[in-house]
């Protein structure tokens, strides 16, 4: 076991600063042979819940950290004022520090600084103040970070007063759970610091810990570390020309580490004594759902009654006639989302459905899988009925597997926000957030713009570039395209020194994160304030705020996130409908419209669907004209088979449908589940039924093995 850990460490969610990912970190601990390791990027926690899940099954022990942001002089709120009082000469006034949470309580003041910094501090960055720290001080290990730290800033400029008036400050704060850090990357801002720390530490009685502020892997990738930091610069510099001024800021050895502090007692054993006090228990399991409020005027005694009344009321509305096939879906169905926990979760949904409806905001009959649940039918969540298009429960929610459900919901594009807007008043704006999302470098993206950088032409980047292809809807790597286009061939084998290094420094930057943006539909509703569950980021705009997890994380992490989908589609179907109303006084139930109209069919047989939702590309029309489709199932099939491999299909299914090719099954057992769609497998519930019908499995073993 290693005699030294990491515990200043930027990932690329320290965005277009850190040129490494979070598994090539743990990666890094693990070669190392450390048995813990910090993640510590810069005013955020967007790797937080990543990290922690992945390093937990890699068996190295996580330290949760934040590069903090912090106003020395003056408030978080202040907006740039200078110290010397001259409000024009406004400046981005900020120093660092580390902050790494101790226990769950540390977890969760470290989340509510870092949401603070941006929602109260931002300015340039997100910063937190000394108010705020001696606030949310409890559970921290905090040390005094880089050159640009709280302590080390002071000494670069030969203040040593001030520098040790700022040290006392932070240790009256956090007490012995502040730490002198010191950092030696060959520059020449380290000479100062490794002098002045050790005497502050002596005069104080503070504990000095040996970090790295690392920002790579290895030693080589400086240069493309580089390249990163200069995506975005305008002024053409050369990119050998390190912005950092050094090659260090590595994940180094331990030897290394001891070696280079060799003479700064117990500055590497520190590290070791800092993990040591690091005892954090994040739980990921369970659901933390908002509590839907049950009518006063209910006979119900909890949320699985009233769910069950709800769903019942509604069967009775939605079916004249209840056969044994419908009450017995239906129980199975109740029944199941009991078991699961998930009534609440389908009682909060139905309900903002339902206030939408209400308000005159347009919502889609169905999206996704949930179109497979009656109860999601006769509560009004979808306008289809399951039963009549065979349509599997088990492919939205399967009780073998205990996953959240995921139920999409379209709305008019312009009315989207109106519709969360009535999720923030009922259950409160600090208990609703947006979701963040990441824009991450594909290969094509990645070789602009590092090509831009190193200054390449752009005719021969587009040459590279449009010759990379996608499969199943997936952008080739780097890698994948080399060795399978021939047309990029001259790349992989040029001697051309700039086309080298644009693939290989592209190469090292490849899939990491380019800039946060807010997810087009993602919203999150939690229990309590959003942001005692998971930190919140203005990454778009200062009014404009969404958590810090993505929605991946959000739902690891047991939280209720609904897709609130802005639909270009429903809103002209909306205009229209009112233009037909104006114009013809007549009007349109466009939720009871007949599915078996001719004239419609002829339309679609013609290709004459422009603006159709999902109909109207050139291709997909030319197929229409091929298959003349006669009914909605036609239509489906089509819709389902004009997608990245099934695609390969089309032709043998407009075939089939016409006798031009004979229709097979691989079973005769089969042909129930597949004339529909002329022996051709088409849809993912064909899949399950032929597992069950051939393995003799259960729907929902059928759907795991999907």
């Amino acid at each position: 076991m290693s005699d030294f850990i990491h515990l200043h460490n930027h990932t690329h969610y320290s965005l277009q600063d850190g040129a490494c990912t979070v598994e090539s970190l743990i990666n890094a601990a693990i070669k190392n042979d450390m048995h813990a390791v910090a993640l510590t990027d810069h005013g955020v926690m967007y790797g937080i819940a990543e990290f922690y899940r992945k390093a937990k099954k890699a068996g190295i022990k996580p330290i949760v950290g934040m590069e903090a942001y912090v106003v020395l002089k003056g408030s978080r709120k202040d907006r740039g004022k200078s110290e010397n009082g001259n409000e024009r000469k406004r400046s981005k006034h900020y120093n660092h520090l580390i902050l790494l949470a101790k226990n769950k309580i540390g977890y969760r003041n470290l989340s509510k600084l870092s949401t603070l910094g941006h929602t109260e501090g931002f300015y340039y960055k997100p910063r937190i103040d000394l108010e705020l720290l001696r606030e949310y001080h409890e559970g921290l290990v905090c040390t005094s970070a880089c050159a640009g730290g709280i302590v080390s800033s002071y000494l670069v400029n030969n203040d040593y007063d001030k520098a040790k008036k700022n040290a006392i400050q932070y240790k009256e704060i956090f007490g012995d759970d502040f730490y002198l850090e010191i950092q030696n990357h060959f520059m020449e801002n380290d000479k100062p610091i490794l002098e002045g720390m050790p005497k502050l530490s002596k005069e104080l009685g503070i504990k000095l810990v040996a970090t790295n502020d690392c920002h790579y892997i290895e030693q080589e990738h400086s240069i493309a570390h580089n390249i990163l930091l200069l995506f975005s610069d305008k002024k053409g510099t050369d990119y050998r020309q390190l912005r950092y001024g050094t090659d260090q800021v590595y994940f180094k050895s331990s030897d290394e580490m001891i070696k280079l502090f060799k003479d700064y007692k117990g500055a590497i054993e520190n590290t070791l004594e800092i993990e040591s006090k690091i005892d954090l228990n994040l739980d990921f399991t369970g659901h933390h759902y908002p509590e839907f409020p049950i009518p006063e005027n209910s006979h119900a005694k909890n949320l699985d009654e009233y769910f069950e009344i709800l769903a019942r009321e509604g069967l009775h509305k939605k079916f004249k006639k209840i056969t044994r096939e419908i009450e017995d879906r239906f129980n199975y169905e109740v029944d199941t989302i009991k078991k699961m926990g998930f009534a609440g979760y389908f009682l909060i949904v139905q309900d903002f459905i339902g206030a939408s409806k209400a308000r005159g905001i347009p919502v889609g009959p169905g999206r996704g899988s949930a179109a497979g649940s009656l109860v999601a039918y006769t509560l009004g969540i979808t306008n289809i009925n399951p039963l009549e298009y065979d349509l599997l429960f088990e492919r939205f929610l399967n009780p073998a597997r205990k996953s959240m459900p995921d139920i999409d919901v379209d709305f008019a594009d312009d009315k989207r926000s109106e519709a969360i807007d009535y999720v923030r008043e009922k259950y409160g704006k600090e208990c609703v957030s947006q979701i963040v999302t990441f824009n991450r470098l594909s290969s094509k993206a990645v070789i602009r713009d590092v090509a831009r950088v190193l200054k390449i032409p752009l005719h021969v980047v587009n040459k590279i570039t449009k010759s990379i292809p996608s499969k199943f809807g997936k952008v080739y790597t780097i890698e994948q395209a080399l060795n399978e286009v021939p047309e990029l061939k001259w790349v992989k084998e040029s001697k051309d020194r700039d086309i080298q290094n644009l693939i290989k420094y592209a190469k090292v930057l490849e899939g990491m994160n380019r800039n946060a943006s807010k997810h087009a539909a993602g919203v999150v509703i939690t229990p309590e304030e959003v942001s005692n569950y998971v930190p919140l980021a203005n990454a778009v705009s200062q009014t404009d705020v969404v958590t810090q997890f993505n929605m991946k994380e959000i739902e690891s992490a047991g939280l209720l996130k609904m897709d609130f989908l802005g639909l270009r589609t429903l809103t002209i179907i909306r205009d229209a409908l009112g233009l037909i109303k104006k114009n013809h006084n007549v009007e349109i139930d466009i939720e009871n419209i007949p599915l078996d109209d001719e004239r419609t069919f002829e339309l679609f047989s013609k290709g004459q669907t422009t603006g159709v939702f999902q109909f109207e590309s050139h291709p997909m029309r030319e197929h229409l004209k091929q298959l003349h489709p006669t009914t909605l199932s036609d239509l489906a099939a089509m819709n389902a088979l004009y997608r990245p491999g099934p695609m390969d299909f089309i032709d043998d299914f407009i075939n089939r449908k016409f006798g031009r090719s004979e229709t097979t099954y691989f079973h005769p057992s089969l042909e129930p589940i597949l004339k529909e769609t002329y022996g051709i497998i088409v849809y993912q519930e064909q899949v399950i039924q032929i597992a069950n019908k051939i393995a003799g499995m259960s729907l929902a073993e059928a759907d795991i093995l999907r």
